[in-house]
């Protein structure tokens, strides 16, 4: 007699995060204090983790708050951890910080990305260099890789 077994989101999920962070079965069972069988459990869907199994193995793979909540959103529990927005006051001190650290660059570019590639800010040497770039690109939310690489960007050859 053969099981048949489906991986849930969520034990997927952790499997990838795992493997993305180089941890064995055993070596991430024994830090976060479960059994291996019980992971693998999780693992493979035999087994539904509680949100504090999912915190806790979420804790010992470092995985980001954002990732966390998506992880107990795939196990159909509530997020745990607030969404912040970068103009959140709580955030306040942290972002007049990051811009007293670009403007400290000046006379030289400086930028502050999210996470996606954006420019969240920059100093007032970033429009001198993005002179030459097409307007088109320029239009919120400005991605640095599109920027670099299109022809009519900061790409060679897009100088006219």
């Amino acid at each position: 007699m053969t099981s048949t077994t489906s991986s849930t989101p969520v034990g997927g999920e952790l499997r990838r995060w795992r493997e993305l962070r180089a941890f064995s079965q055993l070596a991430l069972a024994t830090r976060a204090d479960v059994s291996t069988r019980h992971l693998s459990f999780v693992e493979n869907g035999r087994s539904r983790p509680t949100p504090q199994m999912i915190l806790r193995l979420a804790d010992v793979l470092e995985v980001p708050m954002a990732e966390q909540n998506k992880l107990l959103l795939a196990a159909g529990f509530a997020p745990r951890h607030p969404h912040r927005g970068l103009d959140d006051e709580h955030l306040s001190s942290v972002m007049a910080g990051l811009r007293s650290l670009l403007d400290a660059h000046a006379p030289y570019p400086a930028l502050l990305l999210d996470d996606h590639w954006d420019i969240v800010d920059a100093n007032e040497a970033v429009h001198t260099l993005l002179d030459s770039c097409s307007p088109t690109l320029l239009e919120p939310p400005v991605n640095v890789i599109r920027l670099a690489l299109h022809p009519e960007g900061l790409a060679p050859g897009s100088t006219t």
